[in-house]
């Protein structure tokens, strides 16, 4: 595992995901809870992924975009 600090411009571009997310969330009318249980996992990995404080893996982002029904690029950006 590497130590090495992150580049710049990650720390911005997760927020900008998990914003994508978020408003995927709430055009289909859910909560967080309701998310993650659509998705099988915890609403706290939801949040943190929303506001940027977890580092998702891809099989956590595909799992939310089947959740929400749209295509893994569309909350990708």
């Amino acid at each position: 595992m590497t130590t090495d600090p992150l580049p710049d411009w990650v720390l911005p571009r997760r927020q900008q995901i998990g914003a994508t997310l978020r408003a995927a969330r709430e055009r289909r009318g859910l909560t967080q809870i309701q998310l993650g249980e659509l998705a099988g996992m915890d609403h706290k990995t939801v949040h943190r992924i929303e506001y940027a404080t977890s580092d998702p893996s891809l099989t956590m982002l595909l799992r939310l975009a089947a959740a929400l029904h749209v295509e893994l690029a569309e909350l990708l950006g």
